[in-house]
């Protein structure tokens, strides 16, 4: 069996990435084809694998300004060719899906494409002058229709949480099983000792609701450490008291250590599944999470952290003056993480995906 995977843009590193390793792993054969490549912000992690690289990677500003491109993606992902494969699996957040392609065509969605469907104010926030922001919500207009059209193009689909699950069925009127995304529970375990400071994590953008978080912490004077990069960088620093420190891009073994050290990791933003609060609960350490999106799948009450009501900074600091972190029992909250681990998601996708494979008409 020749498979290919797809992958939108290979020029971060984060969750959807993850995955993407997790399918290598099993498929170390298989040949990735991606709109964009940059091996010093993926760390090197895909080096060693063959890949097919979209024309769109040659743009001299690709670097710093990608998100021009917009507007050449549908046509770059539709021109890639399949022909010598037995099977596609793409990994999508956006324009993955929209391969054209005769094979089998599985595809496992991180979420329908957030700035058409659930992110309205997406283009307000970002960085560029007015023009280009009205020329884009106009074209995002145009996007719209054919993200639906090419979500009708794979035989079948996989959320990566039961809330994803529900938008795909919302948005695309597609049907899709549920197989969580993976953390590496032999990476992330307990080190080290709990010290006096609250952590929050990941991309620092505007739908991360990091700036929430960092009001609430403005208000108790309490330490807060920020990890992760990401264009809402600066606008945060400019927000942040002297109780809150920023510490940037931090590789993945250290990650364990901030995790374990910190009395509970706060997580503000509507997530599709959350990769980072399983990965806080495999260092056994509690998260204080807004109840709502994937973290409502993945945190058990009281068990493995709480929930507040509102996304705002009122609401957090409500929660976080009632927290009792000595309540909570480290190996209960690692065992939670567990069932996510990576040798499981793996066991699960090989499974379904050869499934369909054997079934196929």
């Amino acid at each position: 069996m020749k498979i290919a995977l797809v992958h939108e843009f290979l020029n971060q590193y984060g969750g959807a990435e993850r995955v993407l390793e997790n399918f290598l792993e099993i498929w170390p054969e298989a040949e990735t084809y991606v709109l964009l490549y940059d091996k010093k912000k993926t760390e090197g992690r895909f080096e060693k694998y063959k890949k097919r690289i979209s024309y769109l990677n040659n743009f001299p500003f690709v670097r710093s300004h990608y998100k021009l491109l917009l507007p050449l993606m549908p046509k770059a992902i539709e021109s890639f060719d399949f022909d010598c494969f037995d099977l596609v699996i793409s990994d999508s957040s956006a324009f993955a899906k929209g391969i054209k392609t005769s094979k089998l065509h599985i595809c496992y969605c991180h979420t329908p494409t957030r700035y058409l469907w659930t992110d309205e104010d997406y283009i307000d926030y970002q960085k560029y002058p007015k023009v280009l922001k009205f020329l884009g919500k106009n074209y995002l207009k145009k996007l719209k229709k054919w993200d639906y059209n090419a979500a009708q193009r794979p035989n079948f689909f996989i959320a990566n949480s039961t809330n994803v699950q529900i938008r795909i069925k919302k948005f695309y009127n597609r049907d899709s099983v549920v197989i969580y995304p993976p953390i590496d529970a032999n990476e992330f375990q307990p080190v080290g000792t709990k010290q006096d400071y609250f952590l929050a994590a990941g991309r620092l953008e505007p739908y991360k609701k990091t700036d929430l978080i960092i009001e609430a912490f403005n208000k108790l004077g309490w330490k807060l450490k920020i990890l992760g990069t990401g264009s809402d960088l600066n606008r945060l620093k400019k927000l942040s008291g002297s109780n809150i420190e920023f510490l940037g891009y931090v590789p993945d073994k250290d990650l364990a250590r901030y995790y374990s050290e910190a009395k509970a990791l706060i997580f503000a933003a509507v997530e599709d599944a959350g990769i980072v609060p399983l990965e806080a609960q495999a260092c056994a350490t509690p998260v204080i999470a807004y109840r709502a999106g994937g973290s409502l799948e993945t945190i058990k009450e009281g068990v493995t952290g709480e929930f507040f009501d509102e996304q705002s900074a009122e609401s957090i600091v409500e929660k976080l003056k009632s927290f009792d972190a000595s309540k909570y029992n480290p190996e209960t909250i690692r065992e939670n993480a567990l069932q996510y681990d990576k040798n499981v998601f793996q066991k699960k996708i090989k499974g379904f995906v050869e499934e369909k494979y054997e079934n196929r008409t």
